[in-house]
């Protein structure tokens, strides 16, 4: 393709290997970073960086004017309720921060803007959570999980506003990543690096993606999208149980030995927010009412769509675990002793498509 890539977002998880996968495909690559941010993720890559806010329109504009698409992965990931203050900052950086993306490429002749999509503001049946979600499913907003949930459904109507005033803009509905890249890291990644020293965990079940399947999903809605239309992407519906024999598979390390009922956990969750949010920063904070409810729930994805219109096809989980491990191992991340590099014994389990 011609003319440059930018890439918001481009530190975190998915930006990280979105921007490896452009690269790969020869694309130019200019990276839109927050100033103040870690940048390790781009390191050693042929990519320009331009700094700015995604809530400071003229620096987004500055970062768009000359790019010829848009992949817009930037966002407060978050499933903290939060204060005031971190209820603002995730309006403002993922539903202000993706108009100014939107209105930027619609004054500066954009070809496409592809945005990244959370499977938390896709809808589901109440009455059978674990029914596959699919893009038709309405997002009930008076039972949000999160504001975060909030933001990403307002966001997705940004850009439909977009598309009705003439953009060429298709949303790329991301579930749960697993994956190398991850610098930051995740929270799954984190429970990975401190494997072994983590006392319990709780059962439930969520559709994952592999870091590589959905930057494949990001470039797929670019060149083959409808704009006005978003697009699910998962690779696997995964229990916890199954995640955590993955886990004792390629570190060598003991699950947690506690398995803690999700109904007693999620009372705990709810009796200590208040003086957690009260004194643990948003970004810290990992086990949240909202965090036990989202498992609790075992929804599935039904990625049926980006099969027949793009031609997705995922890969593998157990894949991406083990790619994920290398990277932390490889980086020093692990808290834990890391297993020695070499083969591994293979985690089978015959899974249902997401």
């Amino acid at each position: 393709m011609t003319g440059k890539a930018l890439v918001t977002g481009a530190t975190g998880h998915l930006g990280a290997n979105l921007v490896r996968r452009l690269l790969a495909d020869g694309e130019a690559v200019r990276a839109l970073v927050r100033p103040g941010d870690a940048s390790a993720a781009l390191d050693g890559l042929d990519v320009e960086r331009v700094f700015g806010d995604l809530r400071d329109s003229n620096a987004v504009t500055n970062a768009v004017r000359g790019c010829a698409r848009i992949y817009h992965t930037g966002a407060i990931v978050s499933t903290v309720e939060g204060n005031d203050e971190h209820k603002r900052a995730i309006f403002e950086t993922n539903v202000l921060g993706t108009q100014h993306v939107l209105d930027a490429a619609l004054a500066n002749g954009v070809g496409r803007v592809v945005v990244t999509g959370s499977f938390s503001a896709v809808g589901y049946d109440p009455d059978d959570p674990t029914r596959p979600s699919n893009e038709e499913m309405p997002f009930d907003p008076f039972h949000s999980p999160t504001p975060y949930s909030t933001s990403k459904a307002a966001t997705e109507q940004q850009c439909w506003q977009a598309a009705a005033r003439g953009l060429e803009v298709v949303v790329a509905v991301s579930c749960a990543i697993v994956g190398p890249n991850d610098f930051i890291p995740s929270r799954l990644g984190g429970v990975m690096c401190s494997f072994g020293r983590i006392p319990f965990y709780i059962p439930g079940g969520f559709p994952f993606v592999a870091a590589r399947d959905i930057s494949q999903g990001h470039v797929l809605a670019m060149n083959k999208g409808r704009s006005g239309e978003r697009y699910i992407f998962a690779t696997e519906f995964r229990t916890m149980d199954e995640i955590m024999a993955m886990f004792e598979d390629v570190t060598g390390q003991k699950r947690p030995p506690l398995r803690l009922p999700p109904a007693a956990m999620s009372a705990i969750a709810q009796l200590v927010d208040p003086f957690v949010t009260r004194w643990v920063p948003p970004q810290r904070q990992r086990l949240t009412p909202a965090a036990v409810h989202i498992l609790r729930l075992g929804r599935r994805a039904d990625i049926s769509k980006a099969r027949r219109e793009l031609g997705y096809e995922p890969t593998s989980i157990a894949d991406a675990v083990r790619e994920a491990y290398e990277f932390y191992r490889q980086r020093g991340m692990l808290r834990t002793a890391a297993r020695p590099p070499g083969p591994t014994t293979t985690v089978s389990m015959q899974m249902g498509a997401p």
